[in-house]
């Protein structure tokens, strides 16, 4: 009896499939399995345009031999079986705003059934120019602010893997002099103390000026400032309380000047990567046997996190002798001490993606922060982050900023900005520029395509052959 039922089943399921695939509406192989002839126009278009023919050709004259190859490099560029039709049509706008197309030039190798697909592609003469006028900064405000960049020959640098302080300074200089109504390197040291004395000889205007350092970790000073100068006061501090503990000499009075000197002049100081102010450098006078880094590089001496501590006393107006003793380590320690943290992968802010398509400076989004500052300073030396440039990460219940402009906004006086890029190495200075680009927001005028006859729109039709 169940064989019987089983049976019945059966022949009840063959019947349904039976009928179903007489009734079924099949598509033609062509269309279930054949070309996708939009795809297939789009992607040639745009291949023969990166490869620089469509561009080229389009432009010339009817007659030219260019059309030619440009043939024989669709042929080449599609499946046997494809046939096309390209056209090319001009662009033009009557007096009522309304586009016109004039058909410039056909070519084709067969005729179609009505079976086709067609794409489009604009494209732009090669011959029209597009400029951009930056607008320099402090234009609007009477201000012109002046560039000045650090150029020592007589510094080395640190935290600048692959590059040297003067390689890029002239990369900056590249990047950002256009934004500027003077662009200053300065060569020597000498010439940076001259900026420092707002000597009169120097071209430029000091006041309100923005200076970079693109020596990383290291900071170039004059001989003057060192141990051995006439200013060595300003430059130079020796710690002892005359108690128990060894004397300890350090260079963060120079860093304390110079912060100082920005708030005194409203500077805007940039450190382009790593922990600001970590080293001095003066490589004719650094030259003893134990005037190096530690890591090979001689010319300098360390100063520490005292450097960054005592810049910012300096721009707040602070007193600069804040040196403890730290007994369970058996050391001096200026201030906070250390300050800076690794934070690991930082990610842009919206406004940095948005700035960065502005002003067309493209650093990665993503990048490694290893000497971040904590949002605590801005409370502690009167200080407002300005243009962040990666959202802010948390440690150890910190939140920290791996690249902001600090401006000095409270205390006793105003005036004066630290522009710090606490990244890791190998520098990246299109982040600095843009940070810098973000603070001062200098708007970039673009050209218009005013002349005739600079787009042309390039159609591309397919079809298969024997396609109905």
């Amino acid at each position: 009896m169940r064989t019987v039922e089983v049976l019945f089943v059966i022949v009840i399921l063959l019947g349904a499939l039976i009928i179903t695939i007489q009734f079924a509406v099949l598509p033609p192989p062509r269309q279930a399995f054949g070309t996708n002839l939009r795809e297939l126009s789009q992607s040639t278009l745009e291949t023969l345009d990166g490869k620089g023919i469509l561009t080229e050709t389009v432009f010339k004259d009817s007659t030219d031999p260019a059309w030619g190859d440009l043939q024989k490099a669709l042929s080449a560029s599609l499946p046997p079986n494809v046939v096309y039709n390209l056209s090319v049509y001009d662009i033009s706008t009557s007096s009522g705003r309304v586009i016109n197309y004039h058909l410039s030039k056909s070519i084709s190798d067969a005729g179609f059934g009505v079976d086709s697909e067609a794409a489009s592609l604009l494209a732009t003469s090669p011959n029209v120019t597009f400029t951009i006028t930056p607008e320099k900064v402090g234009e609007k405000t009477g201000e012109n602010n002046t560039l000045y960049i650090l150029n020592c020959n007589d510094a080395n640098g640190w935290w600048i893997t692959g590059y040297t302080g003067q390689s890029l300074a002239t990369d900056l200089y590249d990047l950002l002099s256009s934004y500027f109504t003077t662009t200053v390197l300065l060569n020597t040291t000498d010439d940076l103390e001259l900026l420092l004395e707002n000597s009169t000889s120097l071209e430029g205007t000091i006041q309100n000026a923005v200076v970079m350092n693109p020596f990383g970790e290291a900071v170039p000073i004059p001989y003057n400032y060192t141990q051995y100068g006439p200013q060595h006061d300003e430059g130079y501090y020796l710690v002892d309380n005359g108690s128990q503990h060894e004397y300890y000499d350090t260079y963060s009075k120079y860093c304390y000047t110079l912060g100082v000197k920005t708030q005194q002049y409203n500077w805007t100081w940039v450190s382009i990567v790593g922990y600001p102010l970590y080293y001095v450098s003066n490589t004719e006078t650094f030259t003893g046997p134990n005037d190096h880094n530690g890591y090979g590089i001689h010319g300098m001496i360390q100063v520490g996190p005292a450097g960054l501590n005592a810049f910012l006393h300096g721009l707040d107006d602070q007193e600069y002798d804040q040196w403890l003793w730290d007994d369970p380590h058996n050391r001096w320690v200026y201030g906070d001490g250390s300050i800076a943290a690794e934070i690991g992968v930082v990610q842009f802010t919206t406004q940095a993606h948005d700035k960065s398509n502005y002003y067309g400076i493209y650093p990665s989004p993503y990048q490694t922060a290893s000497r971040a500052l904590p949002q605590s300073i801005e409370g502690d030396y009167h200080l407002e982050r300005w243009a962040p440039i990666f959202e802010l990460k948390e440690k150890d219940s910190l939140d920290y900023s791996a690249a902001a402009t600090y401006r000095h906004a409270g205390g006793a006086t105003e005036g004066g900005a630290l522009t710090a890029i606490g990244l890791t190495r190998i520098p990246d200075i299109r982040v600095s520029v843009l940070a810098l680009l973000m603070y001062y927001r200098p708007a970039v005028y673009k050209s218009e395509f005013g002349a005739s006859c600079t787009s042309r729109l390039v159609t591309l039709q397919l079809g298969q052959q024997g396609g109905t």
